[in-house]
């Protein structure tokens, strides 16, 4: 539970201070039990009280929060659905042109520079993955996963992988194993991949005033190139090879919360890693003309960002899509009604001339994967499924497909759409102005 926002939310309210102490003090012995006393609790939400009237407004611009009065949860940002991509678009729009070889206004998965040097020879590619939100009562697969996460979107790039590292926060309740228990984690993927973990950070979620046990963190990677393919590079009569997908933290996710924990065992292997790193050890990435992992709110999601930013119209075969699912993955989401085209399914997506793609198959079987042709690139825009030889609309929905219970609960679908936009252009045009305030502020100090 988050102290601060309790606290402050009532004083917007106009509650009186000794109700919010009251309950303040209740909820914190109601989380800490027999850990803390009475007197103790009503000491530390009366200390939060003070510092949130303290904070609770400033009059100034630099300081103050922006607010869209849009939620996170209502625009649907980390839920892999048109909600997620138009803020990711917008955060794009807001860092502007950086002079990067590629960064977020490319939606790739990572970003790239040059060395300072000004060295065409080698370039650097970085990528941060966040763990999967709901695995955090399952901290060794949680960091299996992010760590995996990372090493795919720095090897979609077409780069090797050279180091990783971890951000880990513990609210302040959580066990302390929880850290070592998601490092360890990190480490299996890192040790397997031959990728060190090289460096970190370990927090508390909110410091003192947020109270519970839940973790969140992430995974960063560092990779090397000589080249690199971006999601900009799909072409008008290239082929789209996809190699098998077992899922990830979302296919997880999923077989936990359905009771399936068998499922997860599906999930644990590098098959994408071996994949990526043969295809750059046979110089393949320098014949392909996009890589990308299926994972933004599955197939439909990555089908349409390519599209967007190739100019180009993606037709697939959902046969061919099916018949490279991990057969246990795949009957469990036809049990649980599941849309197994709307999560991510960690499967390698290849795009490249039809005179490479059997060398390029051939390379990844050599790895002891499996991939198979799903599809075609033609001209146009958006994307295209052929489901029982019939054409179908592949656009992304909202949010991805609802793999837990909570989710299906919630839906897949927003309300709203348009006038949630026009807010958050509007909180965004004023984060720029904030922005360029300080850099004139900072270039003339």
């Amino acid at each position: 539970m988050d102290l601060e926002g309790f606290a402050k939310r009532e004083l917007r309210e106009g509650e009186a201070d000794d109700k919010i102490i009251a309950e303040l003090c209740n909820r914190i012995v109601e989380t800490k039990r027999d850990r803390i006393t009475k007197e103790k609790a009503e000491e530390i939400a009366n200390a939060v009280l003070e510092e949130s009237k303290i904070t609770l407004d400033f009059n100034d611009e630099l300081i103050t929060e922006l607010k869209s009065n849009v939620r996170m949860g209502e625009l649907g940002v980390g839920s892999r659905g048109a909600g997620d991509f138009y803020a990711h678009e917008k955060i794009g729009e807001l860092i502007g042109a950086t002079g990067a070889v590629v960064d977020s206004s490319s939606l790739s998965d990572s970003g790239v520079v040059r060395l300072p040097d000004g060295s065409k020879e080698k370039l650097i590619v970085v990528t941060v993955d966040g763990m999967h939100s709901r695995l955090s009562d399952f901290p060794f697969l949680a960091g299996f996963h992010v760590a995996r996460a990372a090493l795919r979107d720095v090897y979609v790039m077409g780069a090797t992988p050279v180091a990783l590292l971890s951000d880990i926060h513990v609210a302040d309740d959580g066990d302390v194993a929880k850290i070592f228990d998601h490092i360890a984690g990190i480490s299996a993927v890192s040790d397997a991949a031959g990728v060190p973990l090289v460096t970190g950070s370990t927090l508390r979620i909110g410091g003192d005033v947020v109270i519970g046990e839940r973790m969140t963190g992430c995974v960063g990677a560092v990779g090397v190139a000589d080249t690199v393919v971006t999601r900009e590079g799909a072409k008008e009569g290239d082929v789209i090879l996809m190699s098998e997908g077992a899922g990830g933290g979302t296919i997880t996710t999923a077989a936990l919360y359905y009771g399936e924990p068998e499922v997860v065992r599906e999930t644990m292997n590098i098959k994408f890693l071996n994949a990526c790193n043969m295809l750059i050890k046979e110089e393949m990435v320098k014949k392909v003309h996009l890589m990308t992992d299926v994972t933004n709110g599955g197939i439909r999601g990555d089908a349409n960002e390519i599209a967007k930013v190739s100019h180009v119209k993606l037709v697939f075969h959902e046969d061919r899509i099916r018949d490279l699912v991990n057969k246990k993955v795949l009957a469990m989401l036809k049990r649980r009604e599941i849309d197994y085209l709307g999560v991510s399914l960690d499967a390698l997506l290849v795009i490249c001339p039809a005179e490479v793609a059997e060398a390029v198959k051939a390379v990844v079987r050599s790895a002891g994967v499996r991939i198979e042709e799903i599809g075609s690139v033609v001209k146009g825009n958006g994307a295209e499924i052929v489901v029982d030889g019939e054409s179908r609309d592949f656009s992304p929905k909202f949010r991805e497909s609802a793999y837990t219970p909570i989710k299906k609960v919630v839906g897949e679908s927003g309300q709203n759409f348009e006038m949630m936009k026009r807010k958050v252009d509007k909180a965004v045009e004023e984060a720029v102005r904030k922005k360029d305030k300080v850099k004139r502020i900072l270039e003339s100090s």
